[in-house]
């Protein structure tokens, strides 16, 4: 059976009236002692006592309910007054149930919910944002963001356990049930976040804007008609720019510096840098179309840290071929336009500058070490002996860095070890050369500029002179620290690079049959048979080749497919399906095959042949990877979708790799990007 549960003294008052019980407890023991000592005198103390009992007694018993009555009293006027300061506060409080249902609310929040305070319903009807997981259920306080009547809040919730208020009510006992409840304060943070937006959009966003053909564009049209076709392109910048509320300065010819607000950076990046296209509409009989690379610094703690920003975006815009705009936050870096094909260029400056530094770096150091990417293919191997050759034209040690050889490459490789002309440290393991290579090593690094994908990362680490040969486009990754980064995406090949250079590291250079096999085949595999990417210089470097005895059929022969690797071909070709019209999209079989990603890669370019692909993607699963080959011609950047998986390349020969997803995931996230890309309008 229940007791029913009473109000007691609680507390300090309970000490406070227990004192006279004491006081009597005092005086029967001083009694006791005192009648010990003398009868009379402790009868006379007894008499007292019992009167002070007797007093004591009834005051107790009598004026016990007034005080009680007066301390009700007293605590439901302080309650009152606590309540009429809650109701009239303020900042709008409300007060919920554990299920966040509304129990109270003052004034403040029924005048921005326009409720009544009768209202009884789930907060959730009136914030969606304060769910059930919002609630301060195992925490003892939230925060939730909430847009209300175009008005933005903090909403705080904080749980109210009525176990704190019976320690803080000291006075009477409070039966306790083990319930809680929520206490929830909106604070308008509509004015603050106003000015906080005012603040990002008046920021300062710093910009290069280059001209990519120049000079190329100048020649294409008649002398007479030069100066109105800068003027135009002149005219185009400083109106888009102008438009946007900023500023243009003219640096150099075919240099630009521009200030805007970050506001206007938002709808640049909305319309994807438009001014990529329109500058492309001037034409007053040019044959080649202006093309621009544009670079944006924003977010840098100081002005002069967005202007390195912008140089850096900018160099990194020219490293990817031009014709696209590059945005650097602070560490993160975005990307847009790079959907034209290069233009090759004419001049061959560069080539040269560049050979004399590698020569002057080869020539001042002892060791030299040349390493590609990972899973080396015939261009990566083919320019590393390009490179190794000319270490030794100047009779330095030189050591290329292989590590398992694959079917690809094996034939070549065996071509130098059965080779007694040759040294056996030509070719070195990981190992091998992470005890070769010290502070005064030349590494070389070729056919790629990203130190994950480079065949022994370690060593670059190890050596203070970093040489980097590449003709893919630049992604934020890179080799850092290089003393010469040559990195051309308008060349062909890795091969068609150390081609150029080889004609002008030495007078009359010549190279064995082997050597100018191994780099012409480099050519040919990333050129598909001169049929992609495939310029002036392209040409003119297999001439080179050919002179240094080069030989086309002895190369064709060493490109032969065994049966497996054919037939593992042709059933990727056979299963391949097109998605969204125009994207040819297969998983080459990789069973029994000793280079599946190189037959996967041969399938892609074969899938191209088809009437009304623009892009294939040949899908290939090979030790635990996925690895990605894809395929354009013209008229799709494959490059741009790779990045957008991790991987990287040129604008129509690209790829990338996936780990801890199967075939299907793989391919379903493939068509995932892709999908979205269109969407988005990148491709």
């Amino acid at each position: 059976m229940n007791k029913k549960k009473k109000v007691r003294h609680s507390g300090k008052l309970k000490s406070y009236m227990q004192w006279p019980a004491v006081v009597a407890v005092l005086l029967v023991m001083l009694d006791i002692l005192v009648f010990a000592i003398d009868v009379k005198a402790g009868f006379l103390v007894f008499c007292f006592t019992a009167v002070y009992w007797v007093l004591m007694s009834v005051l107790m018993l009598r004026y016990r309910p007034f005080v009680l009555r007066e301390m009700i009293a007293f605590a439901s006027q302080y309650s009152q007054i606590q309540k009429g300061m809650l109701k009239n506060f303020s900042i709008p409080y409300a007060v919920l149930d554990t299920d966040g249902r509304v129990l109270w609310m003052n004034d403040a929040f029924c005048d921005v919910t326009g409720k009544d305070s009768r209202y009884r319903k789930n907060i959730s009807n009136l914030f969606p944002e304060i769910d059930a997981s919002a609630l301060p259920c195992k925490k003892e306080e939230t925060d939730v963001q909430i847009f209300y009547n175009e008005n933005d809040y903090q909403a705080h919730l904080q749980k109210l356990s009525m176990g704190d208020l019976n320690e803080e009510v000291s006075i009477v006992d409070i039966p306790q049930e083990g319930n809680y409840l929520i206490a929830l304060y909106l604070f308008d943070n509509t004015e603050l976040n106003y000015y906080i937006r005012q603040n990002q959009e008046q920021k300062m966003v710093a910009g290069l804007i280059y001209l990519d053909n120049y000079d190329e564009v100048l020649e294409s049209v008649e002398e007479v008609r030069r100066s109105l076709l800068l003027a135009l392109i002149d005219r185009k910048i400083s109106k888009y720019v102008a438009n946007l509320d900023g500023i243009t300065k003219k640096l150099e010819k075919d240099k630009y510096f521009v200030v805007l607000k970050y506001k206007s950076l938002e709808e640049l990046e909305a319309n994807r840098f438009s001014l990529l296209e329109e500058v492309k509409t001037v034409n007053i009989g040019n044959e080649m179309k202006v093309t621009l690379s544009i670079g944006i610094g924003v977010n840098g703690s100081t002005y002069a840290q967005n202007y390195e920003f912008s140089r850096i975006a900018i160099e990194l815009a020219l490293g990817r071929g031009g014709d696209q705009a590059v945005v650097k936050d602070n560490d993160k870096i975005s990307y847009y336009g790079g959907k034209s094909q290069q233009m090759e260029k004419s001049t061959r400056v560069k080539a040269r500058v560049k050979a004399h530094a590698l020569r002057e770096f080869i020539g001042s150091h002892e060791d030299v070490v040349i390493m590609g990417h990972k899973i080396t293919d015939i261009d990566s191997f083919g320019a590393a002996v390009g490179v190794w050759r000319a270490a030794r034209i100047l009779d330095k040690k030189a050591h290329i860095v292989l590590g398992d050889i694959n079917g690809s490459i094996r034939q070549w490789v065996n071509l130098f070890l059965n080779d007694k002309e040759y040294p056996e440290d030509m070719f070195v393991t990981h190992e091998q050369a992470r005890k070769i290579v010290d502070h005064d090593t030349v590494v070389v690094v070729v056919d790629t500029n990203r130190p994950s994908m480079t065949e022994c990362s370690e060593i670059l680490n190890q050596t203070r002179t970093i040489v980097v040969l590449d003709h893919h486009r630049q992604s934020s990754e890179v080799i850092k620290n290089a003393v010469l980064s040559y990195i051309e995406p308008y060349a062909s090949s890795a091969c068609e690079m150390i081609a150029e250079i080889l004609q002008y590291f030495a007078d009359d250079i010549r190279l064995k049959g082997k050597e100018a096999d191994c780099i012409y085949a480099g050519i040919i595999i990333d050129t598909n048979n001169f049929m992609a990417k495939t310029g002036v210089r392209t040409f003119e470097a297999a001439a080179f080749l050919r002179r240094c005895g080069a030989d086309v059929t002895r190369v064709r022969k060493m490109f032969r497919n065994d049966m497996s690797s054919y037939k593992a071909r042709a059933e990727a070709v056979r299963h391949a399906e097109v998605f969204e019209q125009y994207y040819a999209i297969s998983c080459c079989p990789s069973e029994d095959l000793e280079s599946p990603t190189v037959v996967g890669a041969q399938a892609a370019n074969e899938l191209l042949n088809i009437v009304g692909i623009k892009a294939s993607f040949v899908l290939t699963e090979y030790k635990e990877r996925i690895y990605i080959s894809a395929r354009a011609i013209d008229e799709v950047n494959v490059q741009i979708i790779m990045e957008r998986l991790g991987g990287g390349g040129h604008l129509n020969i690209a790829g990338a790799q996936l780990d801890g997803v199967t075939l299907e995931e793989a391919k379903d996230k493939l068509k995932s990007t892709i999908r979205t890309m269109i969407e988005e309008g990148a491709i």
